[in-house]
């Protein structure tokens, strides 16, 4: 690895290919990000992100861009869960996901988990542009720390528009050198495992959904526009899937 770490861009785009399902005219990735088309299923693409080497390490820069036009249908996965480690390079490693999802398009986003392992320092954001009629399921999972050893630093930004409009900005930073209290009874309570599901429907804006707790460590709150969002802490990362996997449920069969 070189000092300034490693640089890698992943690109997909998702067109409706006019037959009733869904093409994928781009598919690039470099280095440790490697793009893997699946199944079909129906009308929808599925992807599969592959880490190709260890990373993000520290001074790495990972970037991937997703875009679904009108009418297609992407889902995109990924193979394994991805650990931030710490590197030879100094600073902090970056990881950067853009979406863009067209009118009557429709992405679910569901990576495996981001595991923070000790002594990395990893900044992720995600910034996600809608459509007035797209359609969005994103996951998010982070563990901190493997099995026995405490977490690195990690800073996960998140930020979704619909038709150009705000409706979810937030921001999480755990670990050493984090603000005060992420590890408190406000945030984190103690547990080592955070996750947020963010659904976008165009029925939300007239039937908003309601707030209320999704069992123990979960809770479902409407945005300001045709969206819900699920956050969950757990123990650890299965009970963490566990719960989110139960709140999509719940919501796409409104």
């Amino acid at each position: 690895m070189n000092s300034a770490g490693v640089r890698s861009v992943a690109r997909i785009v998702a067109r409706d290919d006019g037959r009733g399902g869904t093409a994928l005219p781009v598919l690039e990735s470099d280095g440790p990000l490697a793009l893997r088309r699946t199944r079909a299923s129906g009308a929808e693409a599925r992807v599969m992100l592959v880490g190709a080497m260890s990373g993000p390490l520290g001074g790495d820069h990972f970037t991937v861009r997703a875009r679904v036009e009108e009418g297609a249908r992407l889902s995109v996965g990924s193979a394994a869960a991805t650990i931030a480690l710490p590197g030879q390079a100094k600073g902090a490693a970056r990881y950067d996901v853009r979406l863009d999802v067209a009118d009557q398009a429709e992405l679910h986003w569901l990576p495996e988990q981001l595991i923070s392992a000790q002594g990395s320092d990893l900044h992720v954001t995600t910034r996600v542009d809608l459509a007035a009629t797209a359609r969005l399921v994103l996951r998010e999972e982070q563990v901190l720390g493997r099995a026995g050893e405490e977490p690195g630093r990690l800073t996960s930004r998140l930020t979704v528009r619909v038709a150009g409009q705000v409706v979810l900005d937030q921001e999480l930073a755990c670990g050493p050198g984090a603000p005060g209290g992420w590890d408190g009874p406000a945030v984190l309570a103690g547990h080592r495992s955070v996750g947020q599901l963010t659904v976008v429907r165009p029925e939300f804006a007239a039937e908003p959904v309601p707030a209320r707790a999704l069992g123990e460590g979960a809770t479902v709150v409407p945005l300001a526009g045709p969206a819900a969002l699920v956050t969950a802490v757990a123990p650890d990362a299965l009970r963490l899937r566990r719960l989110l996997d139960e709140a999509s449920a719940s919501l796409l069969v409104r």
